[in-house]
Formats: C-alpha cells, sequence, structure tokens
C-alpha cells in the first residue's frame, strides 16, 4: 500500500525530472543554449539478442561499417524502451536489463529520455512509482562511501525524501545506472562484504555490487548501460536477465534527425540526399554521435556555400571540417593563442590515450595550462560531481573518437618549445606503431588518423586554416611500417580477430588518401584473398581504392563474401524472382558491387583477375558489372560461381562483353541459374568477342536448345574460344549433333566438357564424327557419368585411331561400358596412331 505522503511527494518528483530532463545541452552550444530532448530525440534501433563476442569489437571502428552489416537484418526484431521489461517467451520478466552500445551510439540519451517519458507518464507509468537516475562518472568522482538511500536522495528536488515509503515497495523502482564501463572498481569482493540494509554505509562499489547482485533492494529493477568492452567484467558482478542492445539509427530515422536537425525541409532534404549518395558518410551516420557530426558541418558548409564533396572522403576530413567549423567564431580573438591551447590539447588527449584515460579532473587541465582555455567546452565536456561535502569539476572529450583524433595530431605537429615541455614524454610515433598489434584495439583509430593528418591537402589546410604546421617526417616511418607488415599476398579466412587487424591496416592507407603513397608501401602486392567474409561499405571502399591504386595488384578472390545491400527496397530476405532487375541503360549507383566497379573503370587499375564467388549477388549487380566491361581494358578473368544472377543479369553482362574494350579471355557462370533464355546473348558474344578463350556454364539447366543456339556462335569464324565447359546442363543426345559440327568446325577449341549430361551411346556417336573429321582440334574430351554403354565403344575406338590431337579422354562412372567396351577400347590404345595420353 502506498502511503500519501509518498504519493504527494511522486508528483512533485516528476515535476522536479521533467524540468531536470527537457532541455539538454548540446555538445557545441555556447552558454545558455539549450535543445528540447523531446523534439530533438530520434527512435533508435534497439534489439533484444545478445551479440556474441566476435561481433564487439572497437565501439569506434564498429560505428559505421559493423552496424552498416546488421542494420537491415535486425531493425524487424527491434524493441522499444516500453517493452524492455516485458515476459519473455516462458513468461518470465527480468529484474535487470543490460543496454550496451558502442561509444556514441545513444546510452546517455535514451537513459535520459527514458528519465523524461516516465515523468511524463509515457513510459512505466504503471509499472514503477520511483526512476532514479545514477551516472557512473559521477560515481567516479563522489564520496568513497555511502548508502542506496544518497544514491536516491541526489536524485530528489530537496532533502524531505519520503525514503521510508519510497523503500516500502522495491518492485516499483527502477534505477538506472549509466556507464557501467566507466566505473574504476574491480567488482571482485567477496560475499561477506556485500550488504543487505539499504541504510548501512559502504564503499560505494560494495553499496553498487550489493544492488546488481540483489542482496540490496532485491525486488527492484535495474537497467545498466555500458559499452560492449565491459560486458564481461559486468557479469562478474551479477547474474544478468535480459540484454539489448543499441544498433543506431535506421535509414528512416537518420532521415528523421536530419530534418530535427536543421529545421526546415529544403536543407534537411539537400543535406540527406547528398549524404545518401555518399557511402562512406551514409554508412557512418548510423551513429548518432557521427550523424550529429556530419550535421554540424554539413550545416556550416551548406550555409557557406561550399561543396561538401571534396571535403568528406574520409573519417578525417571530417573531422577536421569539424574542428574548422568551431574553432571559426573564435579565430579573430586576441584574447587566447588558440595555437599553444590546441597543442596543449593534444598532449592531454595522447597522454589519456597512453593511459586508457577519458576523465581528467581539475588539476590536470591546470597541469596542462588548459585551465583559462576560453573554447574549452568545444572539445570538452565539463561535469561537476559532488564528492563528500564539495563539488568537483571532471573533464572528458566530446567523444572518444575527439580524443582518439587530437593524440594522432599531437604526433603530427611540427615541434616547438612548447611541445618539448609537453606534459606527455614521448612524442616518437614509432612508439605507437610498435604497439598497435599488442594494444589490443585502443590505438587503432588513433593510428588512422595519424595517416590522415599525413595527407597533403589536410595538412595544407590545417596551417592555412589554423596556422599549425604538420610535420612530414614521420612519413617514412609509416611507409615502413607498412612495408614490414604486407606479404605479397594478402589471404585470410573466416578468423574475425586476424581480419580486423589486416583490414584495419588497408583502412590506415585507404585514410592517406595518396595514391604514391599507397603505390610505395605495396609495390610488392599481388592478390587479396578473402573467404567468408561480410564487406560492410567502408570495406569496399578501402578494396576499391587499392584496386585502383595499387598497380601491382593483379588478382582479387573475394569467397563466400557478402556485400552490404544498399538499396532499401531490396529486402535481404527475398527470394531471386521477387528481387529488383536494373536495366543496362542506367548505371545503378545501389548495387552491391557498384563501389568495386567504380575501381575497376579507373584507368590506374591493373587488375587482370577476379573472382565473386558465392556473394549473393543477383541481377542487380550486372548492370554495374556491364558498365566495367564496357570501360575496363586489364581485366582477363571474370568468375562469378555461385551467384544468382538469372539470364537477365547474364544478358547485361553479355552487353558489356561485346564492347570492344573488354579484353576479358575467362568467364566463369557456374550455378549462375541460367537457362536457354541468355544462350543466344552468349552465343553473339563468342562471335565479337575475340579475346575471349574460355568459358565455364557448368551446373546451369541450358538444355539442348541452349546449347544449339550456343554452337550457332561456336561455328562462326570469328569465335576464337578454345575450352568450353557444359557440366550437368540437363543435355542430351539431341544437341550432340551440333556439337560434333562444331568440333569439325572450330579451329580452335581444344577442350570440351559434358560430364554429368545424359547423352547415353546415340549422343557419344554422333560427337564421335566429329573427332573423327580431319579438321578437329580437340585435345580434351570430359565424358564422365553420361550413361555410356559398351555400344558406343566401337565409335569411340574408331574415333581415337583417326584423330590426331586428341589426348585427355574422362569416362569415368560410367559403369554400364562393362568389361567389353573398356576392352575395344584397349584395343585401340595399343594402336600406334592413337594420341591419347591420359584415359580415366
Amino acid at each position: 500500500m502506498l502511503f500519501v505522503t509518498d504519493l504527494d511527494y511522486r508528483v512533485k518528483y516528476k515535476e522536479h525530472i521533467k524540468k531536470q530532463y527537457q532541455l539538454i545541452k548540446e555538445r557545441n552550444s555556447r552558454l545558455g543554449e539549450n535543445v528540447n530532448l523531446s523534439k530533438m530525440y530520434t527512435k533508435l534501433t534497439i534489439i533484444s539478442k545478445l551479440r556474441c563476442k566476435k561481433e564487439r569489437e572497437h565501439e569506434i571502428m564498429a560505428s559505421g561499417w559493423k552496424h552498416a552489416k546488421i542494420m537491415t537484418e535486425r531493425a524487424r526484431s527491434s524493441v522499444t524502451m516500453n517493452s524492455l521489461f516485458n515476459p519473455d517467451e516462458n513468461g518470465q520478466t527480468p529484474q535487470i536489463v543490460v543496454l550496451q552500445g558502442a561509444a556514441g551510439i545513444g546510452k546517455t540519451m535514451t537513459a535520459k529520455k527514458i528519465m523524461l517519458d516516465w515523468a511524463s507518464g509515457e513510459v512505466y507509468e504503471n509499472r514503477f512509482a520511483y526512476i532514479f537516475y545514477i551516472n557512473c562518472r559521477e560515481i567516479n568522482y563522489g564520496s568513497k562511501s555511502g548508502t542506496v538511500i544518497d544514491l536516491i536522495t541526489k536524485n530528489c528536488p530537496d532533502r524531505n525524501v519520503p525514503i521510508k515509503e519510497i523503500l516500502f515497495n522495491q518492485e516499483k523502482l527502477l534505477f538506472i545506472i549509466d556507464g557501467f564501463d566507466e566505473l574504476r572498481f574491480s567488482f571482485d569482493q567477496k560475499e561477506d562484504s556485500l550488504g543487505t540494509d539499504p541504510r548501512k554505509e559502504m564503499p560505494v562499489e560494495d553499496t553498487l555490487s550489493s544492488l546488481f547482485r540483489k542482496k540490496l533492494l532485491p525486488k527492484s529493477y535495474l537497467i545498466i548501460t555500458t559499452r560492449p568492452t565491459a560486458l564481461e567484467k559486468l557479469q562478474q558482478c551479477m547474474a544478468c536477465s535480459r540484454y539489448a542492445e543499441i544498433l543506431g539509427f535506421s535509414e528512416d530515422d537518420r532521415k528523421e534527425y536530419f530534418h530535427k536537425f536543421f529545421g526546415n525541409n529544403i536543407d534537411a532534404t539537400k543535406a540527406f540526399d547528398f549524404v545518401k549518395q555518399n557511402e562512406m558518410l551514409f554508412t557512418m551516420c548510423f551513429v548518432p554521435i557521427v550523424c550529429w557530426i556530419t550535421c554540424t558541418v554539413m550545416k556550416q558548409q551548406l550555409e557557406a556555400g561550399i561543396d561538401f564533396a571534396q571535403n568528406s572522403k574520409t573519417l578525417t576530413a571530417v573531422y577536421m571540417l569539424f574542428l574548422y567549423s568551431l574553432l571559426e567564431p573564435h579565430s579573430h580573438s586576441q584574447n587566447q593563442n588558440m595555437q599553444d591551447n590546441l597543442k596543449k590539447l593534444c598532449s592531454l588527449a595522447a597522454d589519456g590515450i597512453w593511459k586508457q584515460k577519458i576523465l581528467f579532473g581539475e588539476e590536470e587541465i591546470k597541469e596542462y595550462g588548459l585551465d583559462k582555455f576560453y573554447s574549452l567546452p568545444l572539445f570538452l565536456n565539463e561535469s561537476v560531481f559532488k564528492r563528500d561535502i564539495d563539488c568537483v569539476c571532471v573533464y572528458s572529450f566530446i567523444h572518444l573518437s575527439f580524443q582518439e583524433f587530437f593524440a594522432a595530431l599531437f604526433y603530427v605537429l611540427e615541434e616547438d618549445e612548447q611541445m618539448k615541455y609537453s606534459v606527455t614524454p614521448n612524442r616518437d610515433a614509432k612508439l605507437l606503431l610498435e604497439n598497435y598489434g599488442k594494444s589490443g584495439n585502443y590505438l587503432m583509430l588513433t593510428v588512422r588518423f595519424l595517416f590522415g593528418l599525413l595527407n597533403e591537402e589536410i595538412m595544407k589546410d590545417i596551417k592555412k586554416k589554423i596556422g599549425l604546421k604538420i610535420s612530414p617526417k614521420i612519413k617514412p616511418d609509416l611507409l615502413k611500417w607498412v612495408k614490414t607488415k604486407k606479404p605479397k599476398k594478402l589471404s585470410f579466412s573466416s578468423s574475425h580477430d586476424e581480419l580486423i587487424y589486416k583490414l584495419e591496416e588497408f583502412h590506415c592507407l585507404y585514410e592517406i588518401q595518396e595514391e604514391s603513397f599507397v603505390k610505395s608501401a605495396l609495390d610488392h602486392f599481388t592478390e587479396i584473398d578473402i573467404y567468408n567474409y561480410p564487406l560492410t561499405q567502408m570495406d569496399q571502399m578501402v578494396i576499391s581504392f587499392f584496386v585502383k591504386s595499387c598497380p601491382t595488384l593483379k588478382s582479387l578472390w573475394l569467397s563466400v563474401c557478402k556485400f552490404g545491400v544498399e538499396d532499401k527496397n531490396e529486402e535481404l530476405t527475398a527470394p531471386p524472382a521477387k528481387r529488383l532487375c536494373l536495366q543496362e541503360q542506367a548505371e545503378p549507383n545501389n548495387s552491391p558491387v557498384y563501389l568495386l566497379c567504380q575501381a575497376l573503370k579507373d584507368p590506374n587499375c591493373k587488375l587482370k583477375k577476379l573472382k565473386l564467388e558465392r556473394c549473393g549477388l543477383t541481377t542487380g549487380c550486372c548492370g554495374s558489372l556491364c558498365h566495367m566491361l564496357r570501360t575496363n581494358q586489364t581485366l582477363s578473368e571474370l568468375e562469378l560461381k555461385w551467384n544468382r544472377l538469372g539470364d537477365s543479369g547474364v544478358k547485361l553482362l553479355c552487353e558489356g562483353l561485346k564492347c570492344q574494350n573488354s579484353g576479358l579471355q575467362k568467364i566463369v557462370l557456374w550455378g549462375c541459374e541460367l537457362t536457354a533464355d541468355c544462350c543466344g546473348e552468349l552465343s553473339s558474344v563468342l562471335t565479337t568477342r575475340k579475346t575471349l578463350t574460355e568459358v565455364n556454364l557448368n551446373l546451369n539447366e541450358l538444355g539442348d536448345s541452349g546449347v544449339r543456339q550456343l554452337c550457332t556462335g561456336l561455328k562462326h569464324p570469328d569465335c576464337k574460344l578454345q575450352k568450353l565447359w557444359l557440366d550437368k546442363c540437363g543435355l542430351t543426345a539431341n544437341c550432340c549433333g551440333v556439337l560434333s559440327s562444331v568440333l569439325s568446325t572450330s579451329q580452335t577449341l581444344i577442350e570440351l566438357s559434358l560430364n554429368l549430361n545424359k547423352l547415353g551411346d546415340a549422343g557419344v556417336k554422333q560427337l564421335c564424327k566429329g573427332l573423327r573429321h580431319p579438321d578437329c582440334k580437340l585435345q580434351t574430351l570430359g565424358l564422365f557419368r553420361c550413361d555410356l554403354t559398351a555400344d558406343c565403344c566401337g565409335d569411340l575406338s574408331s574415333a581415337l585411331g583417326m584423330n590426331q590431337v586428341l589426348t585427355e579422354l574422362d569416362l569415368k562412372w560410367n559403369r554400364q561400358l562393362g568389361d567389353s567396351g573398356v576392352k575395344v577400347l584397349c584395343e585401340r590404345l595399343k594402336h600406334p596412331g592413337c594420341r591419347l595420353k591420359k584415359i580415366r
């Protein structure tokens, strides 16, 4: 039963919470500027299934391309804030919900929105009488000991808290623990150090552990937000009932965010449409912090009439634009030396990265001489926390990625007296590179920014717009580091950890955006072979960059690699027949292979072999491949094995193959769901594409009619095909007459594979007519499992006697040949005129 005093106080408490959380401060807002949380908040995709450890890599890296991979697949199964405590399929209601997510993904914003919505009667109105918000940063800098009651009263508007009545209904209490990963406690307390009395004062870590382990207020409920890296630590101190994960913005949510940010439809639509066309920016905007940065920079660029496209190719470039936009209003100030203060800020960032520290006390700010930095709030968040009876200020960079950005800047700035005096002891970038592989993940983004800041254009811009000079002297060290880490062939399979690090080194080279540097770094690099890995847009951009920038790269093998689908109208799970078919006239920029094909069209691209085996490609990809084949003059081999291209897709490919620019020599369309419907176009290619010497059509239901159409092209005098594979294509004796005609006509065909077709004796007898022809040039013939008996062996024997070039014959698994058939063949093999060298 609830007491009257509690009911009255609850109304007062809710009003207090609404006032406290209704307005929030934007990251770059000036004094007194606030935004309305309800109006600005944009729905996030939250899923209630825990991702495996391998999927929880570095948060900053995962922010763009990892979320792009899973967003479309999991958005349908997302949950709402109001359903976090709903019973599961077994009817069990969780008491603890862990809300995890990458840095900058919106955990704190979600926690505050829950507080505001509860106070406004929109969520948990009847479930919880009170919700209390506990900020873990404040816990670190607050009192060393206390009670649960202390944690409760800190949320309240005054000290007249009816604590007895509040605690009387534990099942009506919800505690939101925001930022568990920032707590500095070990949480390895023994059982006897835990408490059950909410009035008992204990060390703060014991109080929290008792709450987590349900020793204190065992009937109460918890929401704990954390970054994924702290999940294992969290599991040590509690048995969690339910995990949920914030994935970020869906495409529609990002669009909504842009409209809320810009405030008018014209600018919002213009900005969003532009960003959507830029694969890198659009992918990064899955993450709210990156979406906000992009909107902030774009708004200023649009207002200034500047072309954003040339200034946003890399992550470093976007962060530099953001930095310029923050500094511009203060660039003419005479009160402070902006350059000196930025150097101090860089020094602080680097020191924090090495110590894996994200919170800095006032004494550290003073130590670095940043206490009088007039634009400090532009880069650091300032928080006032209670510690005992006093208040303390602590600072953190507005986002961890900014700390990593400024840390990288610290290592490339030209050294002067101030930098020598820096509190951070070692400015040797070699140390970063040496520790890169040992660091787990905390140096990854710093090293990536290190490469990006050494881009020639960025160095010039920094000098011009900020007055800071970047020293290029560490470029040789970066070059040497890359050269020592890259073999001639980059080959890796589904070992996720290995792949993350190897691809990250590629991301670093992409960030510098200098083809001359990349060519020098990878002057020995010839092949990329990736197996069983989901390639996101970022990965594709990086790989595409190397395809056009690395002249020594000759082969790219991507097997069982899924490409991110960018067309929101093309559902990942839709059956092939319902997928979007693209017209050849207009090249689609939402094709999964669009980026790769753009790179292959670059005149600097020297790639010769491209294999995209079992990559989930459909008809929609063939438009891009067609346009690429029209332009590319170096690609000699194209393998598209086990992709659902279909007849319409191959027809598009044929349009590209018929172009005179194409130099393709070999194409593999094994198992691509083809029928006779595309064979007319393939036949036309055989007569026009004189460079084409090998075609593999295995495991396609072409049928006799399809092969008859192919033979029209094969008999054409301009056809130069040497090898043709038609294994398991649904062929019978009805197509063997025309195949025989090809054998007696073609001056180039030296290998024909007809394995796993029901040709029978009648079919082989017709083939033998062509084999006996004096103009037959065939050297290898595959008749594996073709339903043959001894009845055809006389004709085969005769053909072997008259054919002067056939050296290899495959007759395996034709069990009906029997002893009599084999004897007939053996007699011929003894003949001195037989040229056969291998028979199976």
